[in-house]
């Protein structure tokens, strides 16, 4: 199966393109950027263990509604979005089984220099997005 891992350099830039258009949508459907962020509510008197296992709820209660809501309330979004990472388009989804997705992400995710690539459009596109810059 066809990766950005595995593309010729006009096929990679051209597809991280659609990818990058399509995580900005998938984030603001699905909300997790603002789920990452709720954070726990402290009582002035709560002991430094406490507040650790308070945080550590927090996050695990984050997690859990993040899962939620890009599997269960967004499959079809979600499983678009690893299909791009594999040059599967959204109508073409049917065609395939997971285990084919789930092979390919691996090698995407084991691969550091695709990893770093993306890790730089995401830095460029807060940089745009970016209340402090000027236009």
């Amino acid at each position: 199966m066809k990766t950005l891992a595995n593309c010729n350099p006009v096929e990679f830039l051209v597809q991280t393109n659609k990818i990058r258009k399509a995580v900005w949508n998938w984030l603001s459907l699905t909300k997790v950027m603002e789920i990452r962020k709720k954070l726990p509510q402290y009582t002035p008197d709560v002991t430094p263990e406490e507040k650790q296992k308070i945080l550590m709820a927090q996050m695990k209660s984050n997690a859990k509604e993040m899962l939620d809501m890009i599997l269960e309330e967004h499959p079809q979004e979600t499983a678009e979005l690893l299909g791009l990472m594999c040059f599967v388009e959204p109508e073409d989804l049917p065609n395939h089984k997971m285990s084919e997705f789930l092979g390919a992400i691996t090698e995407l995710i084991s691969t550091p220099e695709v990893v770093d690539f993306f890790m730089s459009l995401a830095q460029l596109e807060k940089l745009t997005t970016s209340d402090t810059v000027e236009a």
